[in-house]
């Protein structure tokens, strides 16, 4: 059948057919050198990764027979020599090299550029242990630099308010892949820093690539946590990741969620302690009475005291007035303690920056730079200004300055 315009209408299985003749007969078997990126493995245990260059892409699959007799160790980052058949995979109208032999030609340029920046940077001392901050012991604002979407920041959120819910967190939401990443992340902690709101910070991302995490082995990232006061936690990828930010991090946890893990692990031990004396004093005093009542039980049985039984009686009575002034006075001392510790948590959320804009305080800041204005000297007449207060935002222009009241 063809149309009006003389053209063979074709299905898409016929076109792809057609595509796929033509290509594999006219390219047929060759030998390409690339570096290997997205690797993954299926159940049956065939290899699906691609080879690319600074140009180009190329989908891969290498079968499980080839794959086991392969002497080298596959790898994000490899550059390798592959031989193979190029083909069409007529389910996804792609072409793909299926591989029949596969050789290392050398480490790949990201590999290359993460052990020399890793040398570096250990040359210089950034890695030395005695220069890590410690992690504070109770930790009660908790920083997070990470992309606002996704799994990651949930999970990091969730196990820190179930674990413990008095914590106040404050997330700087950030580029964690691409180009333009690695900047924003060094941006993102130095402005932590200078607003010196949180105890510790989290800094990472899910797992991911060598190519996708590597905005974490930039070292612009290495320097701004290395310079940074605030103690910082880097959390990046799954447990077998390893990046620069890791060895110059304060500590590194092996996942996101174990970042979140190892920072309240203190507030768990915390709510433990307290739950556990807790049910110590309610044993020791139903222990007391218990104690009590078979004391009067005995008495009650006792020959001597078997005759005058309206005393006894009164002893009775009196011993239940003073048992159940015990439980109120049990109870009371509960509840003081939890009133306690409800009240320095009070205190702690009253010192919190929330509650400090909440009470009519603001925070000033220059929109180019966002440096904290602290004195009028650091401000121009007729320059913009922005203002955070507790709900929203100002852009303020500056009419006049008062240098006298300082």
């Amino acid at each position: 059948m063809t149309t009006q315009t003389g053209l063979k209408l074709l299905t898409v299985t016929e076109l792809t057919n057609f595509i796929k003749d033509t290509l594999e007969s006219m390219v047929g078997r060759v030998r390409v050198l690339g570096e290997i990126s997205g690797l993954h493995t299926s159940g049956p245990g065939h290899a699906y990764f691609t080879l690319k260059d600074e140009g180009a892409t190329l989908n891969c699959v290498m079968f499980r027979n080839v794959a086991a007799k392969i002497a080298i160790l596959l790898k994000d980052g490899l550059k390798v020599e592959a031989t193979g058949e190029v083909t069409v995979y007529p389910s996804r109208g792609q072409y793909q090299l299926v591989i029949e032999n596969l050789i290392e030609a050398g480490i790949g340029e990201l590999y290359q550029r993460f052990e020399a920046l890793k040398k570096k940077l250990a040359t210089e001392g950034l890695f030395d242990a005695a220069r890590k901050k410690p992690i504070p012991f109770l930790p009660l604002r908790i920083g997070v630099i990470t992309s606002p979407t996704g799994a990651v920041v949930r999970d990091i959120i969730n196990i820190l308010t179930r674990r413990f819910p008095h914590l106040h967190i404050i997330l700087y939401p950030t580029l964690v892949q691409g180009k333009e990443a690695s900047s924003e992340i060094a941006r993102a902690i130095r402005r932590m820093n200078e607003l010196n709101l949180v105890d510790v910070l989290i800094v990472g991302r899910g797992g991911g690539s060598l190519e996708d995490l590597w905005a974490f082995n930039e070292e612009e990232v290495a320097r701004a946590i290395f310079a940074s006061h605030l103690p910082i936690i880097s959390a990046v990828g799954h447990e077998t990741d390893f990046t620069i930010a890791d060895f110059v991090a304060d500590l590194r946890a092996p996942t996101p969620s174990a970042a979140a893990e190892l920072v309240t692990q203190n507030h768990q031990r915390l709510m433990e302690i307290l739950s556990d004396i807790d049910e110590r004093l309610e044993r020791a005093i139903e222990h007391y009475i218990e104690v009590r009542r078979l004391h009067l039980k005995q008495l009650a049985t006792s020959h001597i005291l078997y005759s005058p039984v309206n005393r006894l009686q009164q002893y009775q009575q009196r011993l239940d007035e003073i048992l159940e002034r015990l439980r109120l006075y049990s109870r009371t001392l509960i509840e003081h303690a939890r009133r306690q510790f409800a009240l320095i948590m009070a205190r702690l959320d009253a010192l919190s920056p929330e509650a400090v804009l909440a009470r009519g305080y603001s925070i000033v800041t220059k929109p180019e730079t966002g440096e904290v204005v602290k004195n009028a000297q650091q401000v121009n007449e007729s320059e913009q200004l922005d203002v955070r207060l507790h709900k929203g935002g100002l852009g303020v222009i500056v009419e006049k300055r008062d240098l006298n009241n300082q």
